[in-house]
């Protein structure tokens, strides 16, 4: 009769540790990523090229949430034969959260709100560009280990502000908001930068992260 004790509770903590481990989910565990992107645009002797380097580190902070900050570069430079025309360097910095959904096995849709802040300066011209905005966008993460996964996902909705502001003369302000939107920037805001319509949110996205 003990000994059926001893087994029954040796059962019931296997048990009770079975049901806090998966209730825990990914609470603790730090991830890392990265959005990683080049176009370059040939008409003639010109040439634009946009570069965007954004590393997002983030935490779990409950067993289907989590929270990052992106902190990275985007490059727009337009060339020809007799030289540089355009070159822009612009400062991201995006806190983001994610909210994860079971799908099947190690499949999960997740929901993303982030909010991309964004500042730089044309040089040719000393044009001071700055732009704030809101991202919603929705995805599919499948964890081929527990340690990585590969994502891909999609920009739902998107709200931003842009102001151009140059050395002499009248600032300029740009507002956009979409839906399910595809990469495209107003007219004046890509001249103004030399750019082949840079776009400071992407809509799709494809990516691995590292769970650690």
């Amino acid at each position: 009769m003990k000994k059926l004790f001893v087994l029954a509770g040796i059962a019931l903590l296997s048990l009770t540790a079975n049901a806090q481990e998966k209730k825990a989910g990914l609470q603790g565990a730090w991830f890392a990523t990265a959005q990683i992107g080049y176009s370059q645009t040939k008409q003639g002797d010109a040439k634009a090229t946009n570069t965007t380097i954004l590393p997002i580190v983030g935490t779990f902070v409950a067993p289907t949430t989590a929270v990052g900050l992106g902190f990275g570069s985007i490059g727009i430079k337009n060339e020809d034969k007799v030289g540089t025309n355009a070159n822009t360097n612009l400062i991201v910095v995006q806190p983001l959260v994610r909210k994860y959904w079971g799908v099947a096995n190690n499949f999960y849709f997740f929901g993303q709100l982030a909010a991309p802040i964004i500042t730089g300066k044309e040089k040719e011209s000393d044009l001071k560009v700055s732009q704030y905005g809101l991202s919603m966008s929705g995805g599919l993460d499948f964890f081929v280990t527990k340690n990585f996964s590969v994502e891909f996902s999609y920009n739902l909705a998107n709200f931003s502000q842009t102001t151009l502001t140059p050395k002499a003369g009248d600032k300029t302000t740009v507002t956009d908001f979409s839906v399910a939107h595809v990469a495209s920037v107003e007219s004046g805001y890509n001249g103004a930068l030399g750019g082949s319509n840079p776009t400071l949110t992407t809509p799709l996205s494809f990516g691995f992260k590292f769970v650690f």
